[in-house]
Formats: structure tokens, C-alpha cells, sequence
């Protein structure tokens, strides 16, 4: 009896920690504000003292500057749009192969054919990434490389396969936040002229085979050793929310409905776009269950708990706030949600079974 007893003295400990994780992390009786908070800049020596063990860095003599490159990349002709339109639909053309095996899913820069294989260097809204069409299969392999500390060339001089590894000519840069914009960041380099060499072996490794490369899953935080992190039966390459188990209760589609909703695209299968990803910052157990639409992933909101790629790069563009409770009614809360350039107070009411949403203030940049 004593064993028995003692097993359910540590099961009502185990409720009661959740009941009180999922009040603490869920609900709030206080009003929150988004305070927007500017970063300390690393420096070379902090960069290369944190850089991935796989990541060589050597300075190239004679190299295309971070002004050039980027001012070139960025700008746009008024005067000719003509111009402007026919370089953009070359562009396309080149890509027009990458962009139909991932769904749209990047930004080109750089292409180049090895044996049967082709490879393009690319980026998404998560960071940076090697594609490769080898045959019918295609796949992506990310790079690790924060934007906030790496700029890589969009015009690479040299081929960016060589010797079994990726290399890229770029420099290291800092993000300069621009006044009153809270969300536009520009860049300046703080040291220039580096060629980047990363082992296509060490790119390509994907330990367990469940689609994603070893690089992405501990940068993101999915488990590297086990193909479905959450242990929900769906594995994480196919999993719409593969850091967390998915569920159903009223505060579940509470934060679907506010949570972006994206309009169908012809052409475009959402449970296709394996490599694009909407990113939270939220510890309330409710939103980590959430089915979304686009792949999801839902981090620790303490900086301490996140990898390292998580710390330095800032990837979540959007939030919610707690839940603070309505003291007059137990149906009724209010929250707030904010993007890169916007903030909306909320009130929310669940009535009848669905949830009533009401927009009581907002600010656009």
C-alpha cells in the first residue's frame, strides 16, 4: 500500500506542476507591452569563436566588396523598368528549374552543374541553404550560417562546388537597425573579403534519413538522432509542428485563428513546402499544440533554452502575448499580437462554441 500511496502522492505533484506551467506560461492578470529591444552587434572575434567546427574561413586577396555586391543587388532603375523586368525574368528562367522542384520555396543566387547533379545556393526567411537537383530528387541542405553575422556574395566570381565542399566568397557583417523601424534591418560589413568552405559530406549528413540535414535540425532544435521529435507517429520532414504534439481544446483554436492565414496559390501545396517555416517564440503548451497551415515551429521564449543559431538569428518576425484574464468573465481575455511592423490589442471571447475576436487598438510602422 505504501508503494501505491507514494505513486499517487507523485502523480497529484505531477498535475499539479502542469496545472501550474500551463497558468503561469498561458495566462497573465497583468497587461503586456511589446518592448522592442535592440541587440549588441558581435564582433569578428565573437563570430569566429562561436563559428561551426565544419566552416572554414580564409581571406581572398582580390574579392567583390560587401558595398558592391550589396548596393548592386539592391538596387532598382526607375528610369528603365523595361530593363529592370527583362533582368528579372532572366533570372526566373535560370532558377525556373529550382523554383518548380521546391515549390517556390527560395531565392537564388548562384548555380552550377556538377556530373548530373545541380546545385544552387539559396535563401528563405530561416537563413541560408545548399539545393540540389540530382535526377527526380531534390533536396536542401541547410547551412547553419546566421544573416546576422554572414553575408554571402549574390554574385559568386568563382564556382561554388569545388573539391567536395560549398564555397562562397562573402564577409562577415553586423545588422544596423534603422531609427524608428523596429523590424528593418540593414547591414554593414566589419571585416570584408572571405571565402567560405563548408564539406558537402558534413552539408549533406542526415543521420537518421527523415529528410533534413543534420545542420538545420540542431539549429532549429528537432532531435537529429530520432526522425519524429515530438513522438506524435508523423516524422519531422512531413510534421506541420514537429517540435511539439498537436491537439484540440478551445484555446488550441483560439491561436489558429490568429495565426496567419494563408490564401491558396495555384500551383502551391503548403504540406509540400517542407522548408519554409512560420517561428514563435511561446511557451504556453496551448499554442505549442496547434495544427497550422505552414510548417510552424514554436521555441522557447528564454534565450538560455534555444540553440545557438536561435540566440544570434533573428527568425521570429511575429507573437502573441499571455492571455490576460477578463475578472468579470471567465469566457473572456485579451491578447496581444504583434509582426515586424505592427501591434493589435486584442479582446477574445468564446461564445458558443467558436471565439469572438474583437481588435481594440493597433500601430502600423
Amino acid at each position: 500500500m505504501k508503494r501505491y500511496s507514494f505513486l499517487f502522492f507523485v502523480l497529484c505533484i505531477f498535475l499539479f506542476s502542469c496545472k501550474n506551467s500551463l497558468e503561469d506560461n498561458c495566462f497573465t492578470t497583468k497587461e503586456r507591452h511589446y518592448d522592442y529591444k535592440e541587440e549588441v552587434p558581435f564582433t569578428v572575434e565573437e563570430i569566429l569563436k562561436n563559428k561551426p567546427k565544419n566552416l572554414s574561413v580564409s581571406q581572398l586577396k582580390d574579392f567583390r566588396s560587401f558595398k558592391t555586391d550589396s548596393t548592386e543587388a539592391n538596387y532598382y532603375d526607375f528610369k528603365n523598368e523595361k530593363e529592370v523586368l527583362k533582368k528579372y525574368e532572366a533570372h526566373k528562367k535560370l532558377y525556373a528549374k529550382f523554383d518548380s522542384a521546391f515549390n517556390e520555396q527560395f531565392a537564388y543566387f548562384a548555380k552550377q552543374s556538377v556530373g548530373k547533379a545541380e546545385y544552387a545556393f539559396a535563401q528563405n526567411n530561416l537563413g541560408f541553404w545548399l539545393t540540389k537537383i540530382d535526377g527526380t530528387t531534390a533536396k536542401a541542405y541547410f547551412l547553419g550560417l546566421s544573416f546576422s553575422h554572414y553575408y554571402f556574395n549574390k554574385i559568386q566570381t568563382q564556382p561554388i562546388i569545388k573539391d567536395g565542399e560549398l564555397q562562397l566568397q562573402g564577409s562577415f557583417v553586423r545588422i544596423v537597425k534603422v531609427a524608428g523601424l523596429p523590424g528593418y534591418d540593414d547591414y554593414s560589413a566589419i571585416e570584408d573579403g572571405k571565402l567560405f568552405r563548408i564539406k558537402l559530406s558534413d552539408l549533406e549528413k542526415d543521420s537518421v534519413h527523415d529528410g533534413y540535414n543534420d545542420i538545420f535540425e540542431e539549429s532549429f532544435g528537432l532531435n537529429p538522432e530520432k526522425g519524429d521529435t515530438d513522438s506524435d507517429g508523423i516524422n519531422d520532414f512531413n510534421d506541420l509542428n514537429p517540435l511539439h504534439k498537436s491537439g484540440k481544446n478551445k484555446f488550441t483554436m483560439l491561436f489558429e485563428e490568429l495565426v496567419p492565414k494563408y490564401a491558396a496559390v495555384e500551383g502551391q501545396d503548403f504540406k509540400k513546402m517542407n522548408y519554409l517555416f512560420d517561428v514563435y517564440g511561446n511557451d504556453c503548451e496551448y499554442f505549442q499544440m496547434i495544427n497550422p497551415e505552414l510548417r510552424t515551429f514554436i521555441v522557447a521564449e528564454n534565450e538560455n533554452k534555444l540553440p545557438y543559431y536561435l540566440r544570434v538569428t533573428d527568425v521570429v518576425h511575429g507573437g502573441l502575448s499571455k492571455l490576460r484574464k477578463d475578472p468579470k468573465n471567465p469566457e473572456k481575455f485579451y491578447i496581444m499580437k504583434w509582426g515586424s511592423s505592427s501591434t493589435y490589442d486584442m479582446a477574445v471571447e468564446f461564445k458558443n462554441g467558436k471565439w469572438q475576436i474583437e481588435i481594440i487598438s493597433g500601430t502600423v510602422v
